[in-house]
């Protein structure tokens, strides 16, 4: 933030006349009210007509001011004319105000208007929508670094051969050196990572087993160690469902502690959920014998 106002204060206007002069200065003065506000955030209003259209407010003119172009992708479909005539050139707060009047007003006209605002916002509430997506591409610079405004976040965000990326500051990725950019090519939120390099990252991948992946290792031995449990806990003769807990944290304590005696087991093929057994004999091993109920110890 003192960077930053450093860099305010820095800017020289370029006009020379006094008018114009006054109101730099009076632009730089309101920017540097807000820069103590960065820390907590800043409070922009989208309209819906432009990529770059915002309701001026003294948080927009830092940007205006250190040349840092703001966009977002909050757009109207201009092939849905309904929706273009309810929502018109308003804000996102002034919009909201008219759907509470229409709601409740008794011209049947209006109140068609109203809910047919209110089921734009419904629809788009990922704050980004096709259209909006399209203009998006089409109106950042190639290699140009901007910030881009959506569902209250602002995001650094850059356009390499065409394509638009996002700077990847989630905390989750602190120690995922080859994700730094994430692509912004679909609406629904289904992206690809990406390294310094704009090479698509290898490292890390989506789906019920990513977050496996960035697991630390004591979190990964907790877990192997749960299974191991269970899997002790299931291959127990029936006299032990009626041992207490205490009870049977020793026998199992004595069990690993005489596994741990005998060496270390055998090589084990995985599981389906990718955990391996504890003995030495294999996975498929206890599957192949019938299951009776009195296997299953509840915890």
């Amino acid at each position: 933030m003192a960077h930053l106002g450093d860099c305010l204060l820095s800017i020289k206007p370029q006009e020379k006349s006094e008018g114009l002069q006054l109101n730099f200065q009076q632009n730089v003065d309101d920017a540097m009210t807000v820069v103590p506000k960065l820390a907590t955030g800043l409070d922009v209003n989208v309209r819906f007509t432009g990529v770059s259209h915002f309701e001026y407010t003294p948080e927009c003119s830092i940007f205006d001011l250190l040349g840092i172009p703001l966009y977002h992708g909050w757009l109207v479909d201009p092939q849905s004319p309904e929706a273009v005539s309810a929502v018109g050139k308003l804000s996102y707060n002034q919009l909201v105000e008219k759907i509470i009047t229409c709601k409740h007003s008794s011209d049947t006209n209006l109140v068609t208007e109203g809910l047919i605002a209110e089921q734009f916002l419904e629809s788009t509430a990922a704050q980004l929508t096709y259209h909006g997506l399209c203009e998006l591409t089409a109106a950042a610079k190639e290699g140009e670094l901007s910030v881009f405004f959506r569902n209250n976040h602002f995001s650094t965000m850059t356009k390499h051969k065409g394509h638009l990326y996002l700077l990847v500051t989630d905390q989750g990725f602190l120690q995922e050196e080859q994700v730094v950019w994430e692509s912004l090519h679909n609406v629904d939120g289904d992206s690809c990572f990406c390294d310094s390099d704009f090479h698509l990252s290898h490292s890390f991948g989506k789906g019920p087993g990513a977050g496996g992946a960035r697991s630390s290792p004591e979190k990964r031995r907790q877990v192997d160690q749960d299974y191991l449990i269970a899997l002790s806990l299931q291959h127990q003769p029936q006299d032990t469902v009626g041992l207490s807990d205490l009870e049977l944290a020793r026998q199992l304590q004595q069990e690993e502690y005489r596994q741990q005696q005998a060496g270390p087991p055998a090589p084990v093929r995985a599981s389906p959920q990718g955990r391996g057994a504890t003995s030495g004999r294999p996975v498929g091993e206890r599957r192949q014998r019938p299951k009776q109920d009195s296997d299953c110890v509840v915890l």
